[in-house]
């Protein structure tokens, strides 16, 4: 369990990095000109976003058994506790929000510049604040339609980010699973795509740097405990015997 918290506090310290300086540096998010740097933002939290995400998942997870190639019933216990740690991440958020109930920083701004009553916008359904959004930014010629269309279909509350959850606990999956194995490549390209997500929250105007911040330590505390139940229940996580081989071939090249 200690090299288990050690692996998963690197990862989760290295995700925190970002939204830290943001939140410490008092940025405030404002809408302005949105390039194509934004539209590369928004494709990466269309990632993890319905229904992308599910095809996310599937792919990590046939990834991650592959990587581990565990014989049939310790992979299939992977499996469950692969998609269980998600989803229970997710249905933890879903239970925050609904209690704390904090707006997201473009409902904010519709309240300021249209005059959209950030308490009459959370007491109407879903469907019905998705069409006061379109309604109210329809004449906007600043903003992008894909940001406009993916304010419309994200109405719900900021505190915590459900994609925050969602891409740091395949990151820090990749740190506590995958480190032993030395599958360092993927660990690193996880890392990045997390915080690259994380940014297009703050950067498309759906989160607060403490959405991020807690979000991430949540994450943490899920994943540390389902890589002690994969190493517990599934075997040894260390590189398979054909693994080490293979390792030692090419370091005598």
């Amino acid at each position: 369990m200690p090299e288990i918290l050690r692996r998963t506090t690197i990862g989760m310290l290295l995700l925190l990095t970002m939204p830290v300086l943001v939140a410490l540096s008092g940025w405030q998010w404002q809408p302005g000109e949105m390039g194509w740097g934004y539209l590369i933002l928004f494709w990466f939290t269309e990632t993890v976003t319905r229904p992308w995400g599910v095809i996310t998942s599937v792919v990590l997870c046939g990834w991650f058994l592959w990587c581990l190639r565990f014989r049939f019933k310790p992979a299939v216990f992977l499996l469950a506790i692969l998609v269980g740690t998600i989803l229970v991440g997710q249905y933890t958020k879903s239970l925050i929000k609904d209690r704390v109930q904090e707006p997201r920083p473009y409902v904010l701004w519709l309240e300021k510049a249209e005059g959209v009553s950030n308490e009459y916008f959370y007491e109407l359904k879903r469907k019905q604040r998705s069409h006061l959004v379109e309604e109210a930014v329809e004449d906007n010629t600043q903003l992008p339609g894909w940001l406009k269309r993916h304010w419309a279909f994200e109405t719900g509350f900021s505190f915590p980010s459900g994609h925050t959850m969602f891409a740091a606990s395949w990151a820090l999956l990749g740190v506590g699973l995958l480190w032993p194995r030395r599958r360092y490549a993927t660990i690193i390209l996880l890392l990045c795509w997390a915080s690259l997500v994380m940014g297009s929250r703050l950067m498309l105007g759906m989160h607060w740097p403490q959405d991020l911040i807690v979000s991430t330590l949540l994450s943490w505390l899920f994943i540390t405990l389902a890589t002690w139940l994969a190493q517990r229940f599934c075997g040894p996580l260390s590189v398979l015997p054909q693994e080490q081989q293979e390792i030692n071939q090419r370091e005598n090249e």
